[in-house]
């Protein structure tokens, strides 16, 4: 079952960032994924997809970091038809495809970072904030409810799948997850 779960993909050439975006947009098309958290040495950078080209969460906070192929050390491109990830392992790039479309997987909804949020409608972000010390993040969602104050009426989940795995030794573990979606619905 692992084996029909996830699929290794080619990397090609990815030597600048023009061909990390390339890379990055034709795999959402093909295969129809919504979003994009990466994981950055300066950072985490989220983005969605529009008309075939990724939006990242620096356009509407400067203080996200930009997506550099020399930064990078892994990003997920996700929706709920599955979940690309690509991310350095040695030296080099490595890249899978996840669906789970013959398998059901243990979902779990966890709570984001941010009690407060600002929508920026046009770019497809919203701005969470959370405490005193003003720290934000730019979610691209914006189908988020929001009080008067910008106070969020129910916090962002991001969903995740795990997939369970039951060894030799008859223990069940769980051996692979995959992010699905961004809501603020309980389930």
């Amino acid at each position: 079952m692992k084996e029909e779960l996830c699929m290794p993909l080619a990397i090609g050439v990815l030597n600048h960032d023009p061909d990390l975006f390339e890379w990055l947009n034709t795999h959402a098309q093909t295969y129809n994924l919504k979003y994009l958290l990466a994981h950055a040495d300066d950072g985490i950078i989220w983005g969605h997809f529009r008309q075939g080209n990724l939006n990242i969460s620096n356009c509407v906070l400067p203080q996200s970091p930009l997506l550099h192929l020399a930064t990078l050390q892994q990003c997920r491109v996700f929706s709920q038809a599955g979940e690309v990830m690509l991310w350095r392992f040695g030296g080099k790039w490595k890249a899978r495809f996840i669906s789970d479309l013959k398998v059901n997987p243990i979902i779990e909804n966890q709570i984001l970072w941010g009690t407060h949020g600002y929508k920026r409608e046009h770019e497809g972000f919203t701005i969470l904030k959370d405490g005193s010390q003003g720290l934000k993040h730019a979610v691209p969602i914006t189908n988020i409810e929001v009080d008067k104050a910008e106070k969020l009426v129910r916090p962002v989940r991001l969903t995740v799948h795990h997939y369970i795995d039951h060894g030799d030794n008859g223990i069940a573990r769980i051996y692979l997850s995959r992010l699905v979606d961004l809501t603020t619905n309980e389930n």
